[in-house]
């Protein structure tokens, strides 16, 4: 099968679905398939030009069999803000364009959402060439931009959201990350579409990674107990928030913070200005150094500002329980990560209500026993998350897109 993929995100950019989107190019590949790639220059998550590669320049190259095809687009000094997201949006549709003009090559296109941008594309392209296309939505950015606080606006809230219904409906195929995803998707369908549940997976190399460290199971917490906080930083985390909560609190701990995105300036700003020796704050981990932080703490912490929950769920849960790290959630018990931790027994879920209790129920976490359990838990559902299982999957549903 020939397949186009749509994606602002690819080796050897990090974080916010990359490598698992070219996790699954390889794969494909691998199985025979002819994989196309169309996407930018590498600049996630420090959201900077990593190539020297100009903003509109088109360059061209081979990744493990994968035609890769990169675009320019206009990377903002603050993501975060309305106005200079929606131009980086825009521009990638806009610089896809001049590959608009290509004549049909392909049985079918799979367009990745986390970026509206690439989907505005897509809907473009299949105006034109009526290429059979899959959806496959990692992030609902209509809903995140106005539960996060990008967007306070309730005209601009219904324009998003309404562009956003209309451009998904162009697919014929679409599939997604989590239960509560699924959920939210079918609401906006309007051709009676299947919606697949696909939920991400660990990595090849990644994988890899955590082979190589040995298992922690049975180690009980360190004292002080460690946290970890490691991934992108933007809007959607409120991390300080959850800086603040720990800085008044009188748990003994010792916390790590490493990342970046939108957000990371204001979290590194807050641990400068708050001279707590417990907090300390350092640049986005390589797959190696990210897993070896993982085997070495105790609680990973992953926060999501309330209402954003059916918008995405992170895919830094993945590697975190593969490794045997009970989570520390803050966010919305009915979300995806707040489902899927409590259901699963994964860690510590809390509501934003209840973090006055966070120091508390942290205390009584670490009986031994109890976080054992969880460590068996996060092993036990990481099972779940097997790269060739899910790509196999991926190539048996492509056959379906095509008899469509």
């Amino acid at each position: 099968m020939r397949l186009l993929v749509i994606t602002n995100l690819f080796h050897p950019d990090r974080g916010g679905g990359a490598s698992v989107f070219s996790d699954l190019c390889f794969g494909l590949v691998e199985r025979g398939h002819q994989v196309t790639v169309l996407t930018t220059h590498p600049y996630y998550p420090e959201w900077r030009r990593k190539s020297g590669a100009g903003p509109w320049r088109i360059t061209r190259e081979t990744i493990r069999g994968v035609i890769v095809r990169r675009y320019g687009l206009y990377i903002p000094a603050h993501p975060s803000r309305l106005v200079p997201r929606v131009l980086y949006e825009l521009s990638f549709a806009a610089s896809l364009l001049r590959a608009l003009h290509a004549p049909r090559e392909f049985d079918a296109v799979m367009v990745f959402c986390p970026m509206l941008g690439a989907v505005l594309f897509a809907g473009l392209r299949k105006l034109l060439h009526r290429e059979p296309l899959w959806l496959n939505v990692q992030d609902i950015p209509a809903d995140a931009a106005a539960a996060s606080g990008i967007s306070r606006s309730r005209l601009f809230d219904w324009l998003g959201t309404t562009a956003q219904r209309v451009l998904f409906n162009r697919a014929d195929v679409w599939s997604s990350i989590s239960p509560v995803m699924v959920e939210r998707l079918q609401s906006l369908r309007r051709r009676g579409q299947p919606v697949h549940l696909c939920p991400n997976w660990l990595n090849g190399s990644m994988a890899e990674q955590v082979a190589a460290v040995p298992s922690k199971l049975g180690r009980p917490p360190g004292r002080p107990v460690r946290l970890l906080y490691a991934g992108n930083i933007g809007k959607k985390q409120g991390l300080v928030e959850v800086l603040k909560l720990l800085a008044a609190s009188r748990l003994d701990f010792r916390f790590q913070i490493h990342g970046n995105g939108g957000e990371a300036p204001a979290v590194a700003a807050w641990v400068k200005e708050a001279g707590d020796p417990r907090f300390i704050f350092g640049e986005f981990l390589d797959e190696a150094g990210f897993v070896r932080a993982l085997h070495e703490t105790d609680w990973f912490v992953i926060s999501e500002k309330p209402g954003v929950g059916a918008s995405f769920i992170p895919s830094k849960l993945i590697p975190c329980i593969a490794t045997g790290t009970p989570v520390l959630a803050v966010c919305d018990k009915a979300g995806p990560l707040g489902r899927e931790a409590t259901e699963q027994g994964l860690g510590l879920v809390l509501e934003w209500s209840e973090t006055s209790r966070l120091a508390v129920l942290v205390e009584e976490g670490l009986h031994p026993e109890r976080f054992r359990r969880w460590q068996e838990n996060c092993l036990r559902h990481a099972r779940t998350y097997s790269g060739p299982v899910a790509i196999g999957r991926f190539a048996r549903l492509l056959g379906g897109v095509v008899g469509r």
